[in-house]
C-alpha cells in the first residue's frame, strides 16, 4: 500500500530523513537506513524510538540486512516485526511495550 501523505519530520539527534503518517489509526515513523554504514542505522533508530510514547505510534525502518544487535539493545522497552523483502532488504517495525 502507498502512503501519500507522509509529512517529513525531523527528529533531534538523527541524521537521516524520518517521515510521519498516519493510517487506520495509527501514527507511524519512516526512515530508510539500507544506505548506511554501522554504527548509523543503530543510533538513528535508538534516537528515533524516543519519540514513540504509546501503543498507537510505530517506527518502520528499511535495513539492509536484520539489526539484531538493535534488537538486543531495545527489546526491554520495544517489541518488533521483521519482514524480508522480496529484494533482500528487511522491513522492521517498532512497537512500545
Amino acid at each position: 500500500m502507498s502512503i501519500t501523505n507522509k509529512e517529513k519530520i525531523e527528529i533531534p539527534l538523527t541524521t537521516l530523513d524520518f517521515y510521519k503518517y498516519e493510517e487506520d489509526g495509527l501514527t507511524y515513523y519512516e526512515f530508510d537506513a539500507r544506505e548506511c554504514s554501522p554504527p548509523e542505522p543503530m543510533v538513528n533508530t535508538i534516537n528515533a524510538l524516543k519519540m514513540i510514547k504509546n501503543h498507537n505510534e510505530r517506527l518502520v525502518g528499511y535495513f539492509f540486512h536484520e539489526p539484531f544487535p538493535l534488537f538486543e539493545r531495545v527489546s526491554e522497552y520495544f517489541t518488533y516485526t521483521s519482514q524480508a523483502l522480496e529484494n533482500g532488504d528487511y522491513l522492521i517495525t517498532f512497537i512500545k511495550k
